[in-house]
This record gives C-alpha cells, structure tokens and sequence, in this order.
C-alpha cells in the first residue's frame, strides 16, 4: 500500500488594518499552513489632512496601493469598539468602510474581529493592553524594533487573528478550542 502524500499547503498573504481617522495600522503576514512570517507593517498618517473626506480619500489610495503591491488573500479589519461620542464612531466607521471598498473593488474577502477577539488570540487575553499584544507580536513574528505607534502592531494582531481562526468554526468548546490551539502552535507554548 503506498502512502499518498499531502499537498503542501497554498501560501496565503493576509492584510490586518485597524482603522482610525488619524493614524490607521496596517500589516502583513504571509502564511502556509500554520506557519506565518511577517511581510511588512506601518502607518497612515491622517492627521495632516483638514477634511474628513481627504483622510477618506487618502485611506482608499493608500490601501489600495498596499493591495496593489501585496495582492492580499484576504483582509482582516478590527471592528470599531463602542464609544460614548457618536460623532467618533460615526467618522472611524466611514474609515473602515472605506478600507473595506478598496479591498472589495478588487474582489478580496474581508472578515472582522472585535479588539477583544483579536487580544485573546494573540495574548490569551482579552483585556491585554496595546503594549502587551505589541509584545507578544514581537515574540511571535521576530519583530526587532517595536514601532512608536502601536497602531501598526494592533493591525499585525488583526491579521495573526485572522491566520489563527480562518476557516475554523468559532463555537468550539473550551477544552477542545485550548487542546487544538496548543496542537496548532507549538510554537506558542514555553516548556
């Protein structure tokens, strides 16, 4: 009897962006089969710009320019959390919807994760702080330096989240979702 053997994994790149009318994160990773690396991360300065619809402007081009050069598999986008100023809210959702056009006008998939999705893949918490998820990223992808503005590391926890979860069904019990978690990254696991 012969032993079929696998095809190797495809080679997937995924885009995290975490949208924001002043700064937006964005990165990428490049992904086969369980293994990620990083590909590249930054910023979009948006505080330059005196309208609202030049940031917007500018949110469009550059994320198409990112999809341009990088040709994403998918995309991921932090959801926006709920604020107390609606004003806020109502300019950071226009943000991500504007990310969100630019990868649908070329036909890539997008899911979304609420921040607190995001942390608990990343860390194991929930509640971690920026520096903390910035943290274990720099563990995680080998990450040298860490950036000023941790926009673009919250951007590459979206994206690593996306890896983690994608094609996988959310409602998992806990002790088969820690089980198949540690089978699925040993790499995360410190002995």
């Amino acid at each position: 009897m012969t032993k079929v053997q696998e095809k190797p994994a495809k080679e997937k790149i995924i885009l995290g962006i975490d949208p924001g009318t002043t700064v937006m994160g964005y990165g990428l990773i490049l992904t086969q089969g369980k293994t990620y690396k990083l590909l590249q991360f930054g910023v979009i300065h948006l505080k330059k710009y005196e309208t609202h619809e030049l940031k917007l402007k500018k949110i469009f081009e550059r994320i198409s320019g990112i999809i341009e050069e990088f040709t994403p598999d998918s995309v991921a986008l932090e959801a926006p959390f709920y604020g107390a100023n609606v004003q806020s809210m109502l300019k950071l959702g226009r943000a991500q919807g504007v990310a969100m056009a630019a990868a649908l006008s070329r036909e890539i998939p997008i899911t979304e994760y609420s921040p607190k999705k995001v942390k608990q893949s990343v860390t194991g918490n929930g509640n971690a702080s920026k520096e903390q998820v910035a943290a274990m990223l720099q563990t995680l992808l080998g990450i040298a330096e860490l950036p000023k503005l941790l926009d673009a590391t919250d951007a590459l926890a979206v994206a690593l989240c996306h890896h983690f979860h994608e094609g996988r069904i959310q409602t998992r019990g806990r002790t088969e979702g820690w089980k198949s978690f540690i089978e699925e990254n040993p790499n995360r696991i410190k002995k």
